[in-house]
Order: C-alpha cells, then structure tokens, then sequence
C-alpha cells in the first residue's frame, strides 16, 4: 500500500493567531480615539484581569504602546529640581526600563495641584520616541535604552514663546515628518524631518493652545488640522501650504482637539467658547468652509477630545468639575441628544464599536453608543487610589487611557494599570485527514476538538497551510488555495496527490 503524504499537526502548531495594535500616539493610529482592536465586554461574568498595577510620578500624560514597551510622561525631583521625565515600563509587567529627564518641570498657573505634571503624551514611530515637553523641547528618544537621539529646543532656535499652562500637544507624526506648533511669532507652525530634526517647512500666525494636532483625509486631501487661538488651521502635510481656516474665539485654554468626520470638522473649547462644526468640500481648485452650527458658551469639551460614531460625538462635556458629563452630541447639527452625571473629568475612546469612558475616579464604563439614551454596558473599577494613598493624594484620572493587543492602560495622576480585555479566543482546531474515494487524492478536515461544529462567523478568519520543510518556520508555509467546502459543520479540502512532493504537512491558522 503506498503510504499516505501527509502529517498532521499537534495542537501546538494550529491555533487563532491575535493581531496586535501599536497605540503608538496620542488618541491612538488614526488620531480619532477609535481602536480597531476587539475586546471582551463581558466584565459582569469575567471581569477584566489586572496584568499589573504600579504606582507613577505626578503627571497628566497618556500612554502609547509599541514594541513591548509603555511610554509616558512623568515630573520627578532629580538632584532637587523637579524635571519632566519620559519614561518606558515594560508592557508585560509594568516594570521600568529606563528614565530620561528632558527639562524643567513648573507649572505655575495652578488649577490642577499638587499632582500637576507633564500633559505631553510620547510618540512613537520606527525606531524612536519623540516627546514634545511643557516648555517647547523637542526630543528624539532611542526606545531601547532612551538615550537622546537628537533634540531641538524651540524656544531657543525659533523665537517661540510658552504660553499659560504651558504646552500639552502631543507630537504628530506622519509620513517622516513631525508636526507641531512652536508658536513662533509669523511662522508658528512647524514640521520637523524624524531622523534628525531638521526643519521640513514652518508657516502661519495661529497662535499655539494646548491641542494636539490631528491629521486625516478630507475632501479626498490629505492634511494636517491645526486648533490654535485663532481657531482651525489646515494646511497640506508635506509642504504647509493653507488649505483652508475656520475661525474660532480663544479664552484662557483650548485644550481638545478636533474632530473629523464625513468631510465634516468638530472643534470645541472650554471656558464659555461653546463648540463648532465645519463641512469642507472640494471645489477641484481649493477646498472650501461652510459652517453648519455654532453653540457660542454651550457642549464645550474643556480638554477631553469625543469620539464620532455614526454621526454622533461622545465625550465629556462642560468646565472642569463636578457638572462635566456624558454627552450625545449630532455632528451634523449641534444638538444635545442625552446628558449623563458621573464622569468627572474623564476621557472617551471607542472599541468594539462602543464607547469607552474612564471617569476621573478611577471607573472604566462602556456605553452602547445610543442616540436615543445613556445606555451602559458594564464598568470596572480600574484605579481606586490604593497605590497613590501613599502621598495622600485622591484618584485623579485626567489621563486618556490606550489599547494595545487586547490590554487597556489606564493611568491617574499617581499611579496606572494594565488591563487585559482580550476576547476568548476559540478553541484550536484539529485536523485530520484520509485518502479520498477515488484514491487520486486526499481529504483534509479541520474540526473543533470536541467535535462541535465550527462557528460560521469563525470561517472567513481561518486559513490552512501547508509545507514540505517544517525548518523554513511559520513564515515560509504556503497558504492553500484549493476549494473549501463547509459541510457538517467542519471544514473539508481535497487536494490532489502529487508523488514528487514527497511528505507534507499542514497547520490551520485563525485570525482574530
């Protein structure tokens, strides 16, 4: 009898395979607050596992997650002085890799106390760190040990000026280029090269506030939105050049950034501004503004940016303090839909196509993003203060949270939490296998292990390989493209016998 070419696979090498997200810049990829990340939601019956829980320096900085390690900003007292500090902790276990102090820490005009610090969330791209710092420093960080790359001091080299409360925008990074407002007088916008700092091109008069620029594709262009104290700038990313503007009154702070979309732009401040929204189009030539609402004092966001889903913003609106809530805001008119108490002055993100807000005391909630009501899903306890009673100092989560592979990071003022919310993952499957009838081939199964039938929403994630030199590694496996039927709630594959081929083997593969 001649013997069958084929081995199946222990379990060891078939099974779901998670795809992983950098949350490498502030507000996450795309700049929106929105992770394409899916996570587990069930936090009544299996609630989220705490991976680790340390306590941090004084801060208000964000997370970004890439290549294993956990970057953010911290004030901490070195030799007497109280400096900003970038620091990397491991992912894994929330341990500190490295420090590296980028200068002074002082933020004179209160408001927050004595837990104040760095508002300036790292980014990350390629091979290095950059961090913007509270009085105008640009720095390039190498990740694995943090040393200084290169660094540019923009008050120093462009005349630029700190303003009240200092710098809280996050460096942009797109295409190479770093984009930031160094609020030099006549030319205040500013794209530096990332491999050496070097300038790319610097523009316009708009004065800096303290939001993070964003960048999107709008009217089909690609640009780089601006919110200073003269209100919305947009100019193209790789030259500078004014796309277009949208005038918006500055008072004390602006501190959230903008929000697109459907060719429409969000922007709202704090401190009686109220918010707005602009519609741009494309005239071929030059885009065009057309205003579509304007609340002058009303739904401002105070420095937590929303999300937009199906043409609604979730975020906390109102001034900083217990009156902030949960809001349900239409992008295309301005009108209030909903209003609910209890989130401080928390953050929003969206994951799973819900929203997810962190309250300033420390709450994780999901919402079911509902025009027509507040409708919550679950909520965790993420950051109780345990950590942070040492120095005698409440829960104050002003920090945005990140996710990143199937963790959320949760931070406070004082201390910050990794969590894991991945989904369960289902189980891996079994192959098996047998010469086909007509003995000209062979038949290829994959099944659950329990003999179950396979879940059709798991069928267009899963792919079967095959190899003839298990050395090559996983990566030199080919993938077979031979028909695949579903039948019997298994998966069947027949593929022809070829001789010449000798001995194969095959895996399957699921992707989540």
């Amino acid at each position: 009898m001649r013997a069958l070419p084929l081995l199946l696979l222990a379990p060891g090498l078939s099974g779901p395979v998670l795809h992983a997200g950098d949350w490498a810049q502030y507000r996450g990829p795309n700049h929106d607050g929105i992770s394409t990340e899916s996570i587990r939601t069930n936090w009544g019956q299996v609630p989220p596992q705490q991976i680790w829980k340390v306590p941090l320096d004084r801060g208000l900085s964000s997370f970004s997650v890439s290549g294993g390690k956990v970057f953010t900003q911290v004030r901490r007292t070195i030799n007497g002085q109280d400096q900003e500090v970038c620091i990397a902790l491991n992912a894994a276990t929330g341990q500190e890799l490295w420090a590296t102090p980028l200068g002074i820490a002082s933020y004179p005009d209160g408001g927050v106390g004595t837990d104040d610090g760095p508002r300036s969330t790292p980014s990350v791209d390629g091979n290095f760190v950059y961090v913007l710092t509270s009085y105008l420093r640009m720095a390039c960080l190498d990740p694995s040990d943090g040393h200084v790359v290169w660094s540019r001091d923009l008050v120093a080299d462009y005349g630029g000026t700190v303003i009240s409360w200092q710098n809280a925008a996050s460096p942009l990074i797109e295409a190479g280029l770093i984009f930031m407002n160094c609020n030099a007088a006549g030319n205040r916008l500013l794209a530096l090269h990332e491999s050496d700092g070097s300038e790319a091109w610097k523009g316009q008069d708009n004065p800096m506030t303290q939001a993070t620029p964003i960048i999107a594709t709008i009217a089909s262009v690609r640009q780089v939105i601006f919110f200073g104290q003269s209100g919305l700038v947009s100019v193209a990313r790789d030259t500078g050049s004014l796309l277009w503007q949208y005038p918006f009154a500055f008072s004390v702070a602006t501190a959230a950034s903008p929000v697109t979309a459907n060719n429409v732009v969000y922007c709202s401040a704090a401190y009686g501004m109220g918010a707005g929204a602009v519609q741009i189009t494309n005239a071929g030539t030059q885009l065009a503004t057309n205003e579509l609402w304007r609340t002058p004092g009303a739904s401002m966001n105070h420095w937590a940016t929303p999300v937009c889903l199906s043409g609604y913003l979730y975020g906390v609106y109102g001034q900083a303090g217990p009156t902030t809530t949960l809001r349900c805001v239409e992008l295309a008119t301005g009108t209030e839909m909903w209003r609910q108490p209890g989130s401080g002055s928390g953050s929003a993100l969206a994951v799973n196509g819900l929203v997810l807000m962190t309250t300033e005391d420390g709450y994780v909630v999901l919402v079911n993003p509902d025009p027509t009501g507040y409708s919550e899903v679950t909520r965790y306890r993420a950051l109780d203060g345990t950590l942070s009673s040492i120095s005698g100092l409440p829960v104050k989560c002003w920090n945005s949270p990140a996710i990143s592979n199937g963790r959320l990071y949760v931070r406070s003022t004082t201390e910050a939490v990794c969590l894991d919310v991945a989904p369960a993952l289902p189980p891996a499957l079994k192959l098996s296998g047998g010469l086909a009838g007509s003995g000209t081939g062979f038949q290829l199964l994959a099944a659950n292990p329990d003999g179950s039938p396979i879940n059709t929403n798991r069928l267009p994630n899963i792919d079967l390989f095959a190899t003839t030199n298990l050395s090559v590694g996983l990566s030199g496996w080919s993938k077979l493209t031979n028909p695949v039927v579903f039948t019997n709630g298994q998966l069947l594959l027949e593929i022809p016998l070829d001789p010449a081929l000798g001995q194969r083997f095959f895996r399957a593969q699921e992707k989540q």
